[in-house]
């Protein structure tokens, strides 16, 4: 990143964007994530410092391990799926993807993940274009 931001607009700016992110670091134990009371997968305080085999649904927990651990050996940057979801109130289906990146130091050594999820129902439905302030 070139330049530094002062804390209270880097604050602002991982609240705003649109994306919910949660942040492992190299041990596999939540720091820290965004949009705490607006979250698709919701959890409590109390995740902070513990690992994520601790707060992951069983189901998945396998291919979570998975791709953890290839990122750590340095064969994977990134992991990407997608989920249907029923988050809506009016009990619609919402396409919810999920991507896993690989942080690491300039040098390559592995620091953590960042797991990213955003709704993107409506982004599916753009079509055309649609220019600045039209």
């Amino acid at each position: 990143m070139i330049g530094k931001l002062p804390e209270k607009v880097l604050e602002a700016i991982l609240e705003t964007i649109p994306i919910e992110f949660s942040v492992l670091d190299e041990n596999d134990e939540a720091l820290a994530w965004n949009k705490h009371e607006t979250r698709i997968f919701k959890r409590p305080k109390g995740v902070i410092g513990r690992n994520v085999r601790d707060c992951h649904p069983k189901k998945s927990l396998d291919k979570v391990e998975r791709i953890l651990n290839e990122m750590k050996e340095g064969t994977r940057d990134k992991a990407r799926f997608w989920i249907d979801l029923t988050i809506d109130p009016e009990g619609e289906k919402q396409k919810v993807m999920i991507e896993y990146y690989a942080l690491r130091d300039s040098s390559g050594k592995y620091l953590g993940c960042l797991e990213a999820s955003q709704n993107i129902t409506e982004i599916q439905k753009l079509s055309g274009e649609q220019r600045l302030l039209d």
